[in-house]
């Protein structure tokens, strides 16, 4: 008889019921099942199955009258069969259970670690950083948390600032509140910072931005960065930075520390009449940031995009005037308000006009102009929304438009209106900027060019820095290069090149192309693969010798995309059609020449990247020979338009191959110096918004 312990496992049957009545003594064969043994043997029960096996098989063999055994005799060993069969089927399923919290505790274990290790790689990235910054994010709170006491009515305006004083003039002191009293309520907030007691004095200037962007909670153009860029810069200098931006709807809101609405409405004026604003507060990358909401007005905020709708006039209008009803009535007194663009530089007429006599009499105007092709141009009545009066503004000298006298032009009020205009150009001097980048505007911009500054943007070498950046597989510096060598080899592997030494990579990072761009680029690939030259492209990236072109998200760069990559084939080509923010760190790091559209590149900032990175920033021109605009050699022209006029802003790409081929160690001193320079925000970009600041404060 031969029986399955594998079908008795899986598919129990029910023990057949005994007859006791015919109950004789019987000795049952010894099997002896061993399920569950200290060292794991799960081989017991099949041995005992192939014994059993045996043994059945050599009673068949024995005469047939040796067998004769009653019913109730069998029927006790089939009993005591399959009470084994189910002891060994409640062993296994303990075993499986076992397994399985085992593996359960595994995973909690790995996880575990795995947080372990990610709270390392912060504590050791905020170790990094440096503490100024957590501190920097206390003070923010503070002073947007005594914004709040004032709007509530708890503190009047004086008292206000006061503490304001406390924490801009004493921040060491007033820092050393832990995050607990932080996340206290208003009244046991305030009752900390009365008692606290005054340190050394830090000297800095209060600076308050009234913008439309800021990375990364609202970016649309360069604008976003260079608010974030520059007010971090300036935290870092010691000074007080703070910003003010509408409430949209398309916030990124996961990048904002602490927001939270202040519990009473603010008002404001506009159309006749006073509405109510919402105001949240919050903190960013360490600055202290205001947002208004329109209640009324709910819709201007409201909508899927920035800008490009009918009525942008008064949707900022609107929040500019809102802004400053919100800095008079918080009892603030900033040294500087920092506007930007048409969108705020109703500011400055609303200002000297409306508000200069409500407690900012020290307080001054800068404006800054990404470009003059946006400048908002519309009828003088408009300007009553807000409370200005339109036969005093539209006037010549005031808000009248050059071209058409009977529009008032908000840009040129914003010029007019302002202590000081910073234009940002990096590679254009002021001369050329008033007499040729106008649009318009000269007469404007001659009459007031006292008053004019050119600033170049800069970046982040927070994230951008290849002695730390974390997407290269060895780090490096201007004083130690093998890493960059091992770069472009990590490069070469990843996208399939050859690993020759003396290949060229030339990169080239896009955010768009019009077509006629992409025509030049054409051009400069295939004089470029005649040089022999290897190029990684992308519309977001681009190199030469192989050329590696990456898509980026704007559906403009991946038509460009399309187009490059049916022109352009060969084994030197690569086409990504998806941007990777790793690939772009190690395509820079490992190429040679970085492409670029122009070396004033706000959005992307590759020229200032390639130069960090130790490869030579050449400009893509309708004339490969000769690129030209050039900033002017005079003394107004920045230190990076004066440093790239010196080295490769006439510099064609055949030429900077040639460099590299007939003068390397000339060439690596090039890099090497280029490396050393300092472009980042905190340094001439910066400096030059601390001069305008401290000509601003002696006026």
């Amino acid at each position: 008889m031969e029986i399955s312990i594998n079908a008795a496992i899986l598919c129990p049957l029910p023990f057949p019921k005994s007859n006791t009545a015919r109950w004789k003594p019987f000795k049952a064969p010894s099997l002896r099942f061993r399920f569950l043994r200290k060292n794991g043997d799960a081989n017991g029960l099949f041995r005992a199955h192939s014994k059993l096996e045996v043994e059945d098989h050599d009673n068949a063999e024995m005469p047939q009258e040796n067998f004769k055994e009653s019913d109730f005799e069998s029927e006790v060993k089939h009993n005591h069969i399959w009470q084994l069969f189910k002891e060994a089927q409640q062993n296994i399923l303990y075993l499986n259970n076992q397994r399985l919290l085992a593996v359960e505790e595994l995973n909690r274990a790995n996880q575990e670690k795995q947080l372990l290790l990610d709270r390392i790689e912060q504590l050791e990235a905020e170790k990094r950083a440096g503490v100024g910054k957590d501190k920097q994010s206390l003070c923010c709170e503070l002073l947007l948390r005594i914004d709040s006491m004032v709007l509530t009515g708890m503190i009047n305006t004086a008292e206000a600032s006061n503490l304001r004083k406390a924490v801009m003039d004493y921040k060491i002191s007033v820092a050393d509140i832990s995050l607990d009293n932080v996340q206290k309520s208003d009244a046991e907030l305030l009752s900390e910072l009365r008692h606290f007691s005054y340190g050394s004095k830090k000297s800095g200037f209060h600076i308050i931005h009234i913008c439309t962007e800021m990375a990364p909670v609202v970016e649309v153009g360069s604008l976003a960065s260079y608010v974030t860029g520059l007010s971090c810069a300036l935290l870092r200098a010691g000074h007080l930075v703070e910003v003010i931006l509408p409430k949209y709807a398309c916030l990124n809101l996961s990048e904002i520390q602490g927001l939270r609405e202040i519990e009473a409405e603010s008002y404001s004026y506009f159309d006749g009449q006073l509405h109510g604003n919402k105001i949240w507060t919050g903190v960013v990358n360490g600055i202290g940031v205001t947002f208004i909401q329109p209640l009324y007005y709910s819709s201007f905020f409201n909508r899927e995009k920035v800008y490009g709708y009918s009525d942008d006039f008064e949707r900022f209008s609107y929040f500019s005037r809102a802004s400053l009803d919100y800095i008079t009535k918080s009892g603030k007194q900033p040294d500087v308000l920092h506007i930007h663009n048409w969108e705020t530089a109703i500011v400055g007429p609303l200002f000297w006009d409306i508000f200069v006599k409500q407690g900012l009499g020290d307080t001054r105007i800068l404006l800054t102009c990404h470009g003059f092709d946006s400048q908002c141009l519309e009828q003088p009545d408009k300007l009553a929304l807000c409370g200005l009066d339109p036969s005093r503004l539209h006037r010549p000298d005031r808000l009248q438009d050059n071209a058409k006298t009977h529009l008032v032009n908000i840009l040129k009020g914003g010029v007019v209106y302002s202590n000081k205009v910073a234009i940002v150009s990096s590679m254009n001097s002021k001369n050329r900027i008033i007499h040729s980048l106008n649009h318009g505007l000269e007469p404007t911009l001659s009459i007031h060019s006292d008053k004019l500054l050119v600033t170049p943007c800069g970046f982040d070498n927070s994230t951008w820095d290849p002695s730390k950046d974390k997407f290269l597989p060895q780090n490096y510096s201007e004083d130690d290069l093998k890493g960059k060598a091992v770069c472009r080899v990590a490069l070469q592997q990843r996208l399939g090149l050859s690993e020759n030494s003396s290949t060229v990579l030339v990169g080239c990072i896009f955010s768009e192309l019009s077509d006629f761009e992409v025509d030049n680029l054409k051009a400069v690939v295939w004089n470029a693969t005649r040089n022999s030259v290897q190029v990684l492209t992308s519309i977001r990236i681009m190199y030469f010798h192989c050329f590696i072109f990456m898509g980026s998200k704007m559906p403009s760069a991946n038509r460009a995309l399309e187009s490059l990559q049916k022109a352009l084939q060969g084994e030197n080509m690569r086409f990504m059609n998806k941007y990777d923010e790793a690939l772009s760190h190690l395509i820079i790091a490992g190429s040679d020449i970085i492409l670029c559209q122009s070396f004033h590149d706000p959005l992307l900032q590759m020229p200032l990247k390639a130069l960090k990175y130790g490869a030579a920033p050449i400009a893509v021109a309708s004339n490969e020979n000769r690129f030209r605009p050039v900033a002017d050699h005079d003394q107004e022209a920045t230190k990076f338009s004066q440093f790239i006029s010196s080295t490769f802003g006439n510099m064609s790409l055949s030429e900077a191959l040639n460099e590299i081929k007939y003068n390397p160690s000339k060439w690596k001193q090039s890099m090497v110096t280029s490396m050393a320079m300092d472009f980042s925000w905190d340094a001439e970009c910066c400096d030059i918004h601390v001069s305008a600041y401290t000509v601003l404060k002696s006026l």
